[in-house]
């Protein structure tokens, strides 16, 4: 049970940082307009994506959040990382802008197959 609960929390926390922390503060910078734009998405696109962000890092972080609104912040990141990896691939052809949202897309699998035996074991407990 220790080591499901370490696993669960080192790749939530880094999901925590990546997808809350960082967009929450640099969406406002020019670099991170210009990438929105590049990918052909308008402006305020990118203000709506970092506030559902936030909201998502908020609800896999919380503990008395309830299952099926982690279940659903889940699948919201899941569809933000692909579409990400789609986005990147579309515009700039296959190169490691594609890949990087692929590799947090595993870091949150490994994230959710944990969450998902913490709670097993809680049901066990029980």
């Amino acid at each position: 049970m220790k080591k499901a609960k370490i696993i669960f929390w080192v790749t939530t926390i880094i999901i925590f940082l990546f997808e809350g922390v960082m967009p929450a503060l640099t969406s406002q910078t020019e670099l991170a307009k210009e990438g929105i734009r590049h990918l052909g998405y308008p402006e305020y696109f990118g203000s709506a994506l970092v506030i559902f962000k936030i909201l998502g890092v908020l609800a896999l972080v919380i503990p008395s959040v309830p299952k099926n609104v982690k279940e659903w912040a889940y699948a919201g990141f899941g569809f933000d990382f692909i579409f990400a990896s789609i986005s990147h691939f579309a515009v700039d052809g296959i190169g490691f802008q594609g890949f990087f949202p692929l590799i947090f897309l595993v870091i949150l699998a490994v994230s959710y197959i944990y969450y998902h035996k913490i709670e097993h074991y809680k049901n066990i407990a029980l």
